[in-house]
């Protein structure tokens, strides 16, 4: 079985709007539902379970029932941490997940979803325990200092930014994640950083998408003139 854990506890306070930024409509939807609907529409997803910043479960709940998004397993409340919210998201995957199922982590401020991406991720976890997409890079990659002095030419074939989603074998990564140390969880910013310090092998899926990420406000009008002509065709 194949779940999409869909993160968005977060508050998005460097977007600096009045609303966290994955619930800012677009075209008269919140900008979230996209990517939810576009991953129920893959054959190869079972379950989609969301964490969502507990402020607005209710709203999410709601939203979920008007658009009648489907495979939704459930919606959780975040935590004070990145990984605490990861945790909380897979302690109800536990609820029916099995050992060898594979999890894809997707935050909800990349606004895309990569169809044959998954679809190999997927294939990935099966055969190494973990999985990244990730864009390529094709300028010029340089290393700099604390004074914005460039220092040194980083050969750009070993450079990739991360995309959404991780992926990993549920039972591995479940089981890093509710006996680690909560102090350990303030150091490590994503489910492939905690992946990485336990000896987990992550192979990177290439996508050809714009990986775009809404960090701020800039990001999110990209996002606009990209949604429905790019990203999530009709």
């Amino acid at each position: 079985m194949n779940t999409v854990l869909f993160m968005m506890g977060g508050t998005g306070t460097r977007f600096g709007a009045d609303i966290p930024k994955q619930y800012i409509e677009v075209e008269g939807r919140p900008i979230y539902t996209y990517v939810v609907e576009a991953y129920a529409k893959i054959e190869a997803v079972d379950n989609i379970v969301i964490v969502s910043h507990a402020d607005w479960i209710d709203f999410v709940n709601e939203t979920n029932a008007k658009l009648g998004l489907q495979k939704i397993a459930g919606v959780v409340a975040g935590g004070s941490t990145r990984s605490e919210s990861v945790l909380n998201g897979l302690s109800k995957i536990s609820e029916f997940g099995d050992a060898k199922d594979v999890i894809l982590i997707h935050d909800a401020t990349h606004p895309y979803v990569d169809k044959e991406g998954t679809l190999k991720i997927i294939e990935s976890v099966k055969k190494h325990g973990g999985a990244t997409l990730g864009a390529c890079q094709y300028d010029t990659m340089y290393m700099m200092d604390e004074n914005n002095m460039l220092t040194k030419v980083v050969p750009r074939q070993f450079i990739v930014s991360g995309a959404s989603p991780e992926a990993f074998e549920f039972g591995t990564i479940y089981n890093i994640y509710k006996n680690a140390d909560p102090q350990y969880f303030e150091q490590m910013t994503s489910a492939g950083a905690i992946a990485l310090a336990n000896n987990i092998p992550m192979e990177v899926v290439p996508t050809n998408l714009i990986n775009l990420k809404i960090t701020h406000k800039d990001d999110m009008e990209a996002c606009k003139l990209l949604l429905k002509s790019y990203f999530f065709e009709e």
